[in-house]
C-alpha cells in the first residue's frame, strides 16, 4: 500500500489543482453568466434548457459508470481503454441519431416548437463526448490534476469567448448554443493532444462484464440522481412553462455554486484516494472525518452568503427580470448545503465497493420528490418546487449519513462535532448580513459591506469554537498549508 505521507502529498497537490481548475472554470462561468443574463432573456435560457434536459435523458439513462469503475480498480487500467472508447462512441452515435429524430416530438412535450433545431444541434455534443480520448481518465486516477487543468481551461475560455461575442451580435439563444458546441470540439481535440492514447475499435465482452458489474450500481445511481435533480426541470418546463424554467434553472446554478463545485473538487481528488484507502478503514473514517470538516467549512459560509445576499445580488448583477427566483434561490442554497454532507458520504461508498447503498438511498429521495413536487409548486410555484427539493434531499441525507457513520465506525458525536459547528457559524453569518441590511441603502457597497461582515464573523467564531470545542479547524488548515509549502 502507498505510504500515508506520499498520499497525502498527492492530495495536497491534487487538490490545489482542482480547486484552480474549478475555480478557473467558474470564474469564466461566472461572468459568462452575467454578461449573458444582460443581454438575453430568461425564455433564452429556458430554451436552451429544454435540449440540454433532453440530451441529458438518455446520457443518463445509458451511462455505463465505466469512468467510476476503472478509476476504483487497483491494477493498470490501460488494456480496459479499447473496449471503453468502444461503448463510449458506440453510446454517443447512438444518442445523438435517436435525438436527432426524436426533437420535434420532445419540443412538443414543452410546447416549444422553437427548440426543435436547438435540441438537433445539441445534440452532437452526445457525439463529440463519446468520441473523446478516455485515457484522460487517468489524470484523476493518478491524481495528476495539472494534466485535468490544461484540458479543463481552454474549452471554458471558447465558450465565454464565443457565447458573450455572439450575444452581442445575435441577441438570442444560438449564442448559448454555438458557444457550448465550441467548448465541446475543444475538449475533443485536447483530449487527444494531451494524452498519447489512440483508440481502437475492440470490444472484449469480458472486460465489459467486469466493468459493468460495478458500473451498474453507478447508472442505477445516476438514473436515480437524474430523476431527481433533473424531473424537478422537466416539471417546470412542462407545467410552468419555459420562462419560468430559465428562473429556476438560474437560480438552481447559482444556488448550488458551493456545493457543485467543493463537491465536484472532492470527488475529483478524494474519491481516488480513498480506493487506495478501502482495506484500511481507521484511514478511511479519518478521512471521511478530516473531508467533511473542510467541506462543511467551506459550504456553510458561502450558502449564508448566498442565502443572506441572494437579493441584492440579483438586482445589482442580473437585474430586476430575474428578481423573481429570490425565493426558489434562497430555499435552493439549504438544499445545496445538505448536499455537501450527502455526496461526501457517497464517495465513501462507491471507494469501498458498495455503490448500491448510495442507490438505495436515492431511490427514497426520489420518491419524496415525486410526492410533494406536484402540489408545491402547484401552490408555490417555483418555490414550492424548491421546497420539495430541499425536503427529498433532507429525508436523504439522514440516511446516508447514518449509513457512513456505521460503516466507517464513526460514531454520531464525531460527526456531529464536525457539522454542527459550521452550520450554526453559517446561520450567525448570515443573521448579521441581515442585521447590518436593515442600517445601509441598498446598492454595491452596501453589498461589499454586509458581505465582508458575513465572513469575519464566521471566520471569529471558528476561531472561538476551536478553543471551547476543540474544534481544530484551523490546525488543519495550518497542516494543509504545510503540506503545500512541503510539497
Amino acid at each position: 500500500m502507498e505510504a500515508p505521507s506520499a498520499l497525502s502529498k498527492q492530495i495536497v497537490r491534487g487538490s490545489l489543482w482542482a480547486f484552480a481548475i474549478r475555480i478557473t472554470g467558474r470564474l469564466l462561468g461566472f461572468i459568462r453568466t452575467i454578461v449573458l443574463a444582460r443581454l438575453l432573456v430568461p425564455e433564452d435560457f429556458g430554451l436552451l434548457g429544454i435540449a440540454i434536459l433532453a440530451v441529458n435523458v438518455l446520457e443518463t439513462f445509458s451511462y455505463t459508470g465505466f469512468q467510476s469503475a476503472l478509476i476504483q480498480k487497483r491494477d493498470n487500467i490501460e488494456t480496459y481503454f479499447d473496449t471503453a472508447w468502444t461503448v463510449s462512441a458506440s453510446r454517443g452515435l447512438f444518442l445523438f441519431l435517436i435525438l436527432l429524430v426524436s426533437a420535434p416530438a420532445l419540443a412538443s412535450f414543452f410546447n416549444s416548437p422553437n427548440a426543435v433545431l436547438i435540441i438537433q444541434i445539441v445534440a452532437t455534443a452526445s457525439l463529440i463526448t463519446g468520441l473523446r480520448n478516455v485515457g484522460i481518465i487517468s489524470f484523476q486516477k493518478n491524481l495528476e490534476f495539472h494534466k485535468q487543468f490544461k484540458f479543463e481551461l481552454p474549452p471554458n475560455l471558447v465558450d465565454l469567448i464565443v457565447s458573450v461575442s455572439l450575444a452581442f451580435i445575435l441577441r438570442d439563444v444560438w449564442a448559448l448554443v454555438w458557444g457550448g458546441m465550441a467548448g465541446n470540439l475543444s475538449r475533443l481535440f485536447l483530449s487527444y493532444y494531451l494524452h498519447p492514447y489512440r483508440p481502437r475499435l475492440k470490444f472484449d465482452k469480458s472486460q465489459f462484464k467486469e466493468l459493468f458489474g460495478f458500473g451498474k450500481w453507478v447508472l442505477g445511481s445516476s438514473i436515480l440522481i437524474f430523476l431527481i435533480t433533473q424531473g424537478d426541470n422537466v416539471f417546470v418546463g412542462k407545467m410552468l412553462g419555459v420562462a419560468l424554467l430559465g428562473l429556476y434553472q438560474m437560480a438552481f446554478l447559482l444556488a448550488y455554486l458551493p456545493s457543485s463545485e467543493i463537491s465536484y473538487v472532492i470527488s475529483q481528488v478524494i474519491f481516488p484516494a480513498y480506493s487506495r484507502l478501502q482495506d484500511d478503514m481507521p484511514a478511511l473514517r479519518e478521512g471521511y472525518l478530516r473531508v467533511l470538516q473542510i467541506t462543511l467549512f467551506l459550504s456553510a459560509i458561502i450558502s449564508a452568503l448566498i442565502f443572506a445576499l441572494a437579493p441584492d445580488f440579483t438586482a445589482i448583477f442580473l437585474g430586476e427580470k430575474w428578481m423573481p427566483m429570490v425565493p426558489a434561490m434562497q430555499i435552493l442554497v439549504l438544499a445545496a448545503f445538505l448536499t455537501s454532507i450527502t455526496e461526501t458520504s457517497a464517495l465513501v461508498f462507491i471507494a469501498v465497493g458498495k455503490p448500491k447503498i448510495e442507490t438505495i438511498f436515492q431511490v427514497t429521495r426520489f420518491v419524496v420528490l415525486a410526492i410533494f413536487i406536484y402540489p408545491l409548486s402547484l401552490q408555490w410555484g417555483i418555490a414550492g418546487t424548491s421546497a420539495a427539493v430541499l425536503l427529498s434531499i433532507a429525508v436523504s441525507c439522514i440516511g446516508l449519513t447514518f449509513m457512513t457513520i456505521r460503516i466507517t465506525d464513526t460514531g454520531i458525536t464525531r460527526f456531529v462535532r464536525r457539522s454542527a459547528i459550521p452550520a450554526i457559524n453559517g446561520l450567525a453569518a448570515a443573521s448579521a448580513i441581515f442585521l447590518l441590511k436593515v442600517y445601509l441603502e441598498p446598492g454595491i457597497l452596501s453589498f461589499l459591506v454586509t458581505g465582508s461582515a458575513g465572513v469575519v464573523t464566521y471566520l471569529l467564531l471558528t476561531l472561538l469554537a476551536d478553543r471551547i470545542f476543540d474544534y481544530k479547524m484551523w490546525p488543519i488548515a495550518q497542516e494543509t498549508l504545510g503540506s503545500i509549502r512541503g510539497s
